[in-house]
């Protein structure tokens, strides 16, 4: 299997669970969302960018922004839908501005 390409996102997130009110996080089950999954929803859903300028964003291809998009809906509607908390963490990403050459 080839190596995941490094993705650049700009910034971590500040927050790393989001958690229903309803249960303690010891009784939750977790989802959990890498941190270019975190970034695609970002660029596509907080922006309003199309796909193809937020893969330039990420330094991916389109296909590859996209797949990752769909994981990340997936996980986060099955965290708001099944009461999960959602966890970002991970990823084979680095952040913009930061040792970058």
């Amino acid at each position: 299997m080839r190596p995941k390409k490094i993705r650049w996102i700009k910034c971590a997130p500040q927050e790393r669970c989001f958690k229903p009110l309803c249960k303690p996080l010891s009784k939750l089950e977790n989802i959990y969302l890498t941190l270019d999954e975190f970034e695609a929803v970002r660029l596509a859903c907080l922006e309003g960018l199309k796909q193809l300028d937020a893969a330039k964003r990420l330094k991916i291809s389109r296909p590859t922004f996209s797949r990752i998009l769909t994981s990340a809906q997936r996980k986060i509607a099955d965290g708001l839908v099944n009461i999960k908390a959602i966890r970002i963490e991970g990823g084979c990403c680095k952040i913009l501005g930061r040792n970058r050459k």
